[in-house]
């Protein structure tokens, strides 16, 4: 399976976040399956995609010509995708994931899940959306994707492929289901 993972370029002010980082690295290597991410060596970013490498995985990256982006990039990669813009990055990972899997980050995180929430939703893609809700941080996005029910702009039923899950070993039973 391959399973694109959405998070952070840089580690976060809970160590949980790297920890969780590292541990779904491992899952991921250790399970024969593919990590699939932005390709770089910073943060959260190159924490699980050193697991999934000292795991024996394997790892593609996906990265923008941006220079800015491209000098980031992971020494361990013998598999990195240049595209030519974020959108084609977006893109690019998508069509490779067998599974998406959000780990905390900042904007660009939010962007990428963002999509594949979406996608879900209107049932172009059946691929499982797994935000890891390390410690509630993404309890807020919870709670936003609550009001859009409430609120009467998406259905309950259109976001049951999205699953907040506050450990790697819940997200690998999940994953395991579909792989």
């Amino acid at each position: 399976m391959k399973v694109a993972v959405y998070c952070g370029s840089k580690c976060g002010n809970d160590p949980a976040f790297l920890q969780a980082a590292k541990d779904l690295g491992r899952w991921i290597g250790a399970g024969g399956n593919t990590l699939v991410y932005g390709g770089a060596t910073d943060g959260l970013m190159g924490a699980v995609a050193d697991a999934v490498l000292e795991a024996g995985g394997e790892v593609i990256g996906v990265m923008t010509t941006m220079p800015e982006i491209l000098e980031r990039k992971h020494p361990g990669l013998k598999n990195c995708m240049v595209v030519p813009n974020l959108g084609e990055r977006k893109r690019t990972m998508m069509e490779l994931a067998d599974a998406y899997v959000a780990l905390p980050g900042g904007p660009g995180t939010l962007d990428e899940v963002s999509d594949v929430i979406s996608l879900a939703r209107l049932k172009v893609d059946d691929k499982p959306v797994i935000l890891m809700n390390i410690n509630g941080y993404y309890e807020p996005l919870r709670e936003v994707l609550q009001a859009m029910v409430r609120a009467e702009f998406i259905s309950a039923e259109e976001i049951d492929g999205v699953h907040f899950l506050a450990t790697v070993e819940e997200a690998g039973e999940e994953l395991g289901r579909r792989g």
